[in-house]
């Protein structure tokens, strides 16, 4: 896998080479501002990009913007943002366009190596992976006429656990029920959606995109 990483913080920074590099992850560009992440993203496509939200020049959502704007240039390009932020201003754009492929993770609360690597890994393959509390304050801006309000509690938990990249066993495990039920659910949630009911990966992530879109 080749990935290029945007982070400003210099030690951060070099410890994701670090990890990446000792996973037998290629490491083509690690920048430190958006200028030069978007010119080395169109100089070379990369397999996934590790962004930061807010690089210079600005250090509001320069980030974010640059990824928005590396998926127009290459549609479909994974990107993983991992930031201390949650910013909603482009992260509609980002996790709305129906590409697949993207994640948000809080810094702070990714403690465990392996846990981020998988991550990254699952993005890269067009899933998805966000964090629990990113999921919690996108869906604080949801409209009162959202298709989600059709939903039930525990379908919404369901689709939760989806855009957190769990399969149907460890959703399964998670709200002890049956994976049975958990297909059942699904199968609903897409039904809701105007999806295929087809559980597939390819429908999972229209839905969980759905889920996210504000």
């Amino acid at each position: 896998m080749r990935v290029m990483i945007a982070e400003d913080d210099a030690l951060l920074r070099e410890g994701l080479v670090l990890l990446l590099s000792t996973a037998g992850i290629e490491v083509v560009a690690a920048v430190d501002n958006a200028d030069d992440f978007l010119a080395a993203v169109a100089a070379d496509r990369p397999d996934a990009v590790v962004v930061d939200v807010r690089l210079p020049p600005t250090f509001t959502d320069d980030g974010l913007r640059a990824a928005v704007s590396a998926r127009k240039l290459h549609p479909g390009l994974p990107v993983l943002v991992l930031s201390s932020w949650v910013e909603d201003s482009y992260a509609a754009e980002l996790l709305g366009d129906g590409m697949g492929g993207v994640g948000y993770l809080l810094k702070e609360r990714v403690g465990k190596v392996d846990r981020f690597l998988d991550s990254l890994r699952r993005v890269a393959a067009g899933g998805t992976a966000m964090d629990p509390e990113v999921i919690s304050q996108l869906l604080v801006r949801r409209k009162a006429d959202d298709p989600m309000a059709a939903l039930t509690a525990r379908e919404r938990e369901v689709l939760a656990l989806m855009a957190e990249g769990h399969n149907n066993a460890t959703i399964a495990e998670r709200l002890v029920v049956s994976e049975g039920a958990v297909h059942k659910h699904i199968r609903s949630i897409f039904a809701k959606l105007g999806l295929s009911t087809e559980d597939v990966g390819h429908r999972r992530v229209l839905a969980v995109l759905a889920y996210l879109n504000a």
